[in-house]
């Protein structure tokens, strides 16, 4: 099995109601929105290290956890500081998981070209002139592997960490399978 390090987790949920973002700007600390940049109002917190969106519509985005708890956490507080600044949040927000974002690495060095022709065409894409990595999108799971001659790797789209480490089982098995890593 794989050594993998989730990056980050994005997740989304919604407060049940429209807000206003300028009166949540007003209210809470660090809170930044200029709707002339981005449509959404920015609230970074400390721990968990995450930086929320909130949206006018009540839709809320939540970036940089490095777990589905610390979304949680996250969604939590910004609804305890919302309801502290006067706005009541009166629905349980349900928390969906967007994407997640790992790291992995085979350990060992692989040859880009070999991989591309052996995985065949259909599923990689490999222009080492305008990116330096392999793209692999696999159907089970569905995810995209962002694969680097140095073993490194990039997994983005899954929805379960378990995502993640069936991807990179599931490369690591080809590439044995092809004689193209030990």
């Amino acid at each position: 099995m794989a050594k993998m390090n989730i990056e980050n987790v994005v997740a989304s949920t919604y407060l049940g109601q429209e807000l206003d973002l300028n009166k949540i700007e007003d209210a809470l600390d660090g809170a930044e929105y200029n709707p002339q940049q981005f449509p959404g109002l920015v609230y970074r917190l400390k721990e968990p290290k995450t930086a929320t969106l909130i949206f006018r519509s009540g839709k809320v985005v939540c970036t940089g956890a490095k777990c589905r708890e610390d979304v949680k956490v996250a969604i939590g507080k910004v609804s305890k500081d919302l309801e502290k600044a006067g706005i009541k949040i009166t629905i349980e927000p349900k928390i969906e998981v967007q994407n997640i974002v790992a790291s992995s690495d085979l350990e060992q060095e692989i040859n880009l070209n070999t991989v591309a022709i052996t995985l065949g065409l259909e599923k990689v894409e490999y222009e080492p002139e305008q990116f330096p990595g392999l793209v692999y999108r696999l159907d089970d799971p569905k995810v995209v592997v962002l694969l680097f001659g140095s073993g490194k790797m990039v997994c983005t789209g899954a929805k379960v960490p378990e995502d993640v480490t069936r991807a990179v089982d599931k490369i690591a098995a080809e590439l044995r399978a092809a004689s193209l890593m030990v």
